[in-house]
């Protein structure tokens, strides 16, 4: 018997093995969703029991195999839930592992990526899982922290929950066996990796109909959450194992969350030897290839058990690796360009700003829908001018500051203020009259303010028409500012009218 058949033999086993254990944690997940089922339908005064009763259920019997010191703690494999509102039955479940790095945090930026330019219906179908793996409690309460201040909305809603490990949840690397040429620090990590990875899959898996493994150093491209459903449809009833949206590493990999338990436990079988993308990568091998055939074989069939998706739909952008001392130039050549502005049919305008803008990206060309304003650092009192050749009836606005790229060049305390076109209305914005607004400066009434990088609201009737509409900057700035969204108004149809008739006479002039 050849080597390569007396290991595939032994593969098979252990997959065999694998399909038995599963079954069994399958058996056990069904007991507990009965068991919450059931708790649910006990009425309030039973509640102390019913609690007492689901903690001495039994834990994952794989993880506890492969994982023994698990089982001197009971509840080692419970996770820690710091933000959110445990939402379930979306779509997608966008997991983001993150840890401590000794020179760069990207997870902020990551996170604003993600929701960049969700609409509020696609943000009801998604929740976001930061798995902070780390047992250092100062630590992870400076990331919940940080996404608490940063997400507010995002976390009240139930988009976005933050998890950590329990304190018992890794063992002891100290012992662990150097392979392939690897230093005892780095085969330390890439297991530490694989035991994340599988933590958080086993926290997803009952969240949404589908998982997705992203990276805390990533960016998304615009429009991915339909992207990826429209793709998901077109191949739902086809076989494969997962769906790639980005070529690099475990980034971007689709699975449904139904197979995660099976996933889980090859992972946890052999989370010392190989990193992550190795073992997915065995996985097809053990499911597909033929020892008796070529290595092209093989490849065609692996490829049926994962579907490539272009242009890939994430971009790696660290480049401090969260190995320390490794620096990760990885880029995917499938990405493409990102889309950095979104244009909307404004009504004719005279435009002017206090702003420098940086390299041609003008306040015209962000207003005609022809590019992204990108000013130098605001100071206070800087402004954005915007005064329509025709007063006009606006029911609301949306401002969008930062892009998917430059998210972090946003407006901060900045206010979004209008100039009624009726003199008795500005008089009683002046006294405080009007409920929906106060006083600013010029005649101008304050309706809102950026949060996050967007104003958006609505326009009070009692203002009537409105004559010009700005942006005041109310305290000096670290970072330049840039719009990619301007103005987008809502309007009333007789708005539209002189918006139509304005656009046809500007057409009119160029004929």
């Amino acid at each position: 018997m050849t080597l390569i058949q007396t290991v595939y033999e032994r593969l098979v086993k252990a997959e065999q093995r694998g399909e038995a254990l599963s079954v069994k944690l399958l058996q056990v997940l069904e007991d507990l969703q009965n068991w919450t089922i059931a708790s649910n339908n006990i009425s309030s005064s039973n509640s102390s029991e019913t609690s007492a009763i689901l903690r001495f259920l039994p834990v994952e019997p794989n993880a506890l195999l492969y994982l023994p010191h698990l089982r001197e703690h009971q509840e080692s494999l419970k996770p820690i839930v710091h933000l959110g509102q445990r939402r379930t039955g979306v779509s997608l479940v966008l997991g983001v592992p993150t840890v401590r790095r000794q020179k760069q945090s990207y997870l902020v930026n990551t996170v604003s990526s993600l929701i960049f330019d969700l609409t509020p219906a696609q943000k009801n179908d998604i929740v976001i899982v930061i798995f902070v793996a780390e047992t250092d409690g100062a630590f992870v309460s400076s990331v919940t922290e940080s996404i608490q201040k940063s997400f507010p909305d995002d976390v009240k809603s139930g988009l976005i929950e933050v998890i950590s490990p329990s304190t018992h949840y890794y063992p002891d690397f100290t012992n662990l066996k150097e392979t392939f040429g690897d230093s005892k620090e780095r085969v330390r990590w890439r297991t530490k990796q694989n035991l994340d990875y599988s933590f958080l899959m086993l926290y997803a898996q009952h969240k949404g109909t589908y998982y997705i493994q992203l990276e805390d150093d990533i960016v998304a491209k615009s429009g991915y959450s339909d992207t990826i459903k429209g793709y998901v449809q077109q191949v739902v009833t086809e076989q494969w194992l997962y769906l790639e949206f980005s070529q690099l590493g475990f980034i971007g990999k689709l699975f449904r969350a139904s197979d995660l338990p099976r996933i889980v436990e090859f992972v946890l079988m052999f989370h010392k030897d190989k990193p992550i993308d190795w073992l997915l990568d065995h996985i097809l091998w053990v499911k597909v290839c033929n020892p008796e055939k070529d290595a092209k074989h093989c490849s065609n069939e692996k490829a049926k058990l994962k579907r490539t998706f272009k242009p890939s739909q994430f971009q790696h952008v660290g480049l401090h690796s969260s190995l320390p001392g490794k620096i990760q130039n990885l880029k995917d050549k499938d990405f493409g360009k990102q889309i950095l502005f979104k244009a909307h049919n404004n009504p004719v305008a005279v435009l002017s700003t206090s702003l420098k803008d940086y390299q041609g990206h003008s306040l015209d060309k962000a207003y005609r829908g022809e590019d992204f304003f990108w000013g130098l650092t605001p100071v206070k009192g800087d402004h954005v001018l915007i005064t329509f050749s025709q007063p006009q009836t606006i029911k609301g606005y949306f401002f969008r500051s930062g892009n998917i790229e430059t998210n972090g060049d946003k407006f901060y305390n900045t206010t979004v203020e209008v100039l009624p076109n009726d003199a008795s209305v500005r008089e009683q914005v002046e006294k405080g009259q009007l409920s929906c607004c106060r006083p600013s400066s010029d005649d101008f009434a304050v309706i809102g303010s950026f949060v996050n990088g967007i104003a958006e609201g609505e326009v009070d009737g009692a203002l009537r028409e409105i004559a010009a509409i700005r942006l005041v900057v109310q305290s000096d700035s670290d970072v330049w500012v840039l719009l990619s969204e301007f103005l987008k108004l809502k309007q009333t149809s007789e708005s539209h009218k002189d918006l139509n008739n304005n656009n046809n006479k500007q057409k009119a002039k160029h004929m």
